[in-house]
C-alpha cells in the first residue's frame, strides 16, 4: 500500500491598510502574440526564446528596482508589477510620490527606446516593442497580507478594486497611454497633488462609482538617481 502523505501548510494573515500601486505594461499581450507567431519556427523551435522576452524581463526588473523600496513587492503579474506600502512612513507623499512615478515611467521609456535601437531582429513583431507603454494605478485601502508556505499574497476588496481600475478611460481623457490614475482615497491618504489632474469617475460591478484623477506621464520627465 502506498504511503499517504499530508502536506502541512502554515497560513499567516495580517490585516493592514495603506497604498496599493500597480504598474502595468500596455500592449503586452498583442506584442507577445505577434512575437510568438513570427518566431514559432526559429527561436522557439531551437529551444531558445526571442530577444523580446529578455526585453520584457529587463523592463519589469527596472520598474521593480525603481519603486522597491520604498514600496514592497506583492508580486509580478505577467505584464504588471503590483506593490504595496508597508507600515510606517516608508512611502513618500505628495509631489515626492508623483515624482517617483514620473521618474519610473521616464526610465521605462528610455529603456524601451534603447532596446528598439539595439535590436538585431527586424521582423514586424519585434520592432513593435516601441509601442509598449506603461500606466500606473494608485489606490489606498485595506488589505489582508497572507503568507502561505513562504508565498505572499494580498487579498481584499480594495486589492480587487485596484486591479479593476486598470480598465478605465484615462487614456482617452489624457490623450496618451502613459498615465497615473489616482483614486480619491489615495489622493487624500497620500496628499497627492491633483490641482492639474483630470477628474474622472469609474464604475464597476459591485462597487459604488469611484472618483479618480488622471495625470499624464511623459518620457521627458527627469530620471532622478
Amino acid at each position: 500500500m502506498a504511503a499517504a502523505y499530508a502536506l502541512e501548510v502554515t497560513l499567516q494573515r495580517t490585516a493592514a491598510e495603506g497604498p496599493l500601486l500597480i504598474a502595468d505594461i500596455s500592449g503586452y499581450t498583442s506584442f507577445f502574440q505577434d512575437v510568438e507567431a513570427r518566431h514559432r519556427d526559429d527561436a522557439f523551435a531551437n529551444g531558445a526564446t526571442p530577444a523580446a522576452y529578455e526585453l520584457m524581463s529587463t523592463l519589469l526588473g527596472g520598474i521593480v528596482k525603481r519603486i522597491v523600496p520604498p514600496f514592497e513587492l506583492a508580486k509580478l503579474e505577467g505584464d504588471a508589477v503590483f506593490v504595496f506600502g508597508p507600515a510606517g512612513d516608508a512611502v513618500p507623499r505628495g509631489d515626492e510620490l508623483v515624482d517617483l512615478i514620473r521618474a519610473t515611467y521616464a526610465e521605462f521609456a528610455a529603456g524601451r527606446d534603447e532596446a528598439v535601437l539595439l535590436t538585431t531582429c527586424t521582423c514586424g513583431a519585434c520592432t513593435r516593442a516601441g509601442s509598449l507603454d506603461l500606466k500606473f494605478v494608485l489606490h489606498a485601502g485595506k488589505y489582508v497580507l497572507q503568507d502561505i508556505a513562504g508565498s505572499r499574497e494580498l487579498t481584499g476588496v480594495d486589492v480587487v478594486l485596484a486591479h479593476r481600475l486598470l480598465k478605465n478611460r484615462a487614456a482617452e481623457v489624457v490623450g496618451t497611454g502613459a498615465y497615473l490614475l489616482v483614486t480619491d482615497a489615495a489622493a487624500r491618504a497620500l496628499d497627492v497633488p491633483i490641482d492639474a489632474a483630470i477628474p474622472m469617475s469609474e464604475t464597476y460591478e459591485h462597487y459604488e462609482p469611484i472618483d479618480t484623477f488622471a495625470i499624464a506621464l511623459s518620457a521627458k520627465d527627469p530620471i532622478a538617481h
